[in-house]
């Protein structure tokens, strides 16, 4: 198995590996409860190295109530009881570690658990004290202090503020919460906040962690004087986003991850729309990588991703560091879908759901996009069960769905909810092998019974599926020499809507998005198609169109 993950042994493994999203809530239930768990991923870590993937990245697995799935934490040091124990937490990373897989865990800088035992100590003190400097506590306004101390609104929807009851039961100071009142914001300028997250990437690093995802990374710094702002025409610097003195901070927990012998990274979860600002966390004393959010929210163009792609590589190229390309994760409409939609780009603030979709369009789309990705110089990032061809599942009935965004906007955002279905193992209907035969309780999230044709079980060995298509591109692109190093070029003389480039001698990407068969070129041969019926195209000297054709030159 070892020979699979080449990619990811040597020294800056991150560099160009691929990397698989496990939401551990959702991946593989082991006990029964409904509930993805630490048993269920460990059962199904030959499949992913099979997969041939070079790194797991998990969302939040410790101690937390569950009020924003596990991103409002409550003790890094314990692993939630949903998912298991801090000792099953510590064999999975040694047995990933022995099928050559690195880890990588969550960290959320921005916000702790309201549960969190500083929070409750807090809650518990009076105005004023020492523990409350932990968190934004600060007095309301108007009358009796009974308007929030700002108009900062929440990312969520409401208010970024609640007020608490004092002791007595009086009407209390209010707290800061950028995401849910579950969600407290820290206060980065006290030093105890500090010291106490270093010495989480220690813990975590100790147990073989091999890097650390860091969520929300632009926004725990915070303007002391938390000022009104107009949020269509915030000041500059915004009161909470990309404030210089959040760079302190992962200076610091770079040298944490320098100070092991064996390289651990830092991986930024960095929304913004200004590539030098973006390229300002991946500085040599700062993060490693970071995701690449414009490539993610770019509609299916060949000129629009051209230009991203264009500026990807500069922004990263001006400090040295690697790109990468991602197309969907636990917070996005799954790309099946939104590629078979008449508007394939995606936005937080516009998720089209229940927008028309041809779903078949979607998926050859996104078997382009992989090949697409795959040879582009830099990291991938897989969501789980894109191996799958699963798509957004929007008619979840309202009343099971758990997402914070749909409860605090009244139903107008229905959340992420729909790319969090648990994944469809094997059978022909639901549980579909996520749960055990005898489980006690549902999957926590519906399966749509159409995924019995889209289990890893039906597709396992099926010449076309998209399961096979991603194992043969993943196997593909390691023993690629044409695809090590960072070597890019665009080839010169593309039809338009077509984008074509080299990498390395001899071999060549063509990703054909203009809607309509283009020619191959002459003189070249065909490594490897997206097209799930690949001979035909071949056959008539032609890439059919929402196609991606790897070539080498004779």
């Amino acid at each position: 198995m070892a020979d699979q993950h080449v990619a990811a042994e040597h020294a800056a493994w991150w560099r160009d590996a691929v990397i698989y999203q496990v939401y551990p809530r959702s991946f593989a239930d082991g006990d029964g409860d409904g509930i993805g768990d630490l048993t269920g991923v460990r059962d199904r870590l030959p499949y992913l190295a099979d997969l041939g993937v070079s790194a797991l990245w998990f969302s939040p697995w410790y101690a937390s109530p569950q009020a924003d799935a596990g991103y409002d934490v409550a003790d890094y040091r314990r692993i939630d009881p949903a998912f298991g124990t801090l000792e099953q937490a510590e064999a999975l990373i040694a047995e990933a570690h022995a099928l050559g897989l690195k880890i990588i865990v969550d960290v959320v800088p921005n916000h702790v658990s309201d549960r969190h035992a500083w929070f409750q100590e807090a809650l518990a003190a009076r105005p004023g004290a020492e523990v409350r400097d932990l968190f934004w506590f600060r007095a309301g306004r108007g009358p009796d202090g009974a308007l929030p101390p700002n108009d900062w609104q929440s990312v969520f929807g409401g208010p970024a503020w609640t007020r608490t009851r004092n002791p007595d039961g009086t009407p209390g100071e209010w707290y800061l919460h950028l995401f849910a009142p579950e969600q407290p914001d820290l206060n980065w300028n006290n030093a105890k906040v500090r010291e106490e997250h270093e010495s989480v990437l220690r813990f975590w690093f100790d147990r073989g962690a091999d890097g650390v995802r860091i969520d929300s990374a632009t926004m725990p710094a915070k303007d002391p004087d938390l000022p009104d702002f107009a949020p269509d025409a915030p000041p500059a610097p915004h009161p909470y986003i990309d404030r210089d003195e959040v760079h302190e901070i992962y200076r610091a927990w770079r040298a944490v991850a320098d100070s092991y012998p064996r390289p651990r990274a830092l991986i930024g979860e960095v929304w913004l729309a200004d590539p030098e600002r973006f390229a300002h966390y991946l500085r040599p004393d700062e993060m490693h990588s970071a995701f690449n959010f414009d490539y993610l929210n770019c509609p299916w163009d060949a000129a629009a991703l051209r230009r991203v792609i264009d500026e990807t590589l500069a922004a990263h190229a001006s400090v040295g560091a690697p790109a990468t390309w991602v197309l969907s994760n636990h917070d996005v409409t799954r790309h099946v879908t939104r590629y078979g939609r008449a508007d394939t780009s995606f936005g937080l603030s516009l998720r089209q759901h229940n927008a028309p979709t041809d779903l078949e369009l979607g998926a050859r789309r996104a078997r382009a996009a992989l090949l697409l990705d795959l040879a582009l110089p830099g990291a991938v990032y897989l969501y789980q069960g894109e191996e799958l061809g699963l798509w957004e599942v929007e008619d979840i009935p309202d009343a099971l769905r758990q997402d914070p965004i749909f409860h605090r906007t009244g139903g107008t955002d229905i959340g992420r909810d729909g790319c969090r279905v648990p994944l469809p193992w094997s059978g022909d209907e639901p549980p579909f092998g996520f749960s055990p035969a005898d489980a006690s309780a549902p999957p926590w999230l519906p399966q749509p019974p159409q995924w019995a044709a889209h289990t890893a079980q039906a597709q396992d060995g099926e010449p076309g599926s998209m399961l096979t298509f991603y194992r043969d591109a993943l196997r593909l692109r390691r023993g690629e020499p044409g695809l090590g190093g960072e070597d890019f070029r665009w080839l010169p003389g593309n039809a338009p809507g077509v984008l074509g480039f080299a990498r390395g001698d001899g071999f060549f990407c063509l990703a054909n998005l203009s809607g309509a068969a283009v020619p191959l070129p002459a003189g070249a041969d065909v490594v490897f198609v997206s097209d799930p019926d690949p001979g035909a195209g071949a056959a008539a000297g032609e890439l059919p169109a929402d196609t991606t054709a790897w070539l080498r030159q004779r």
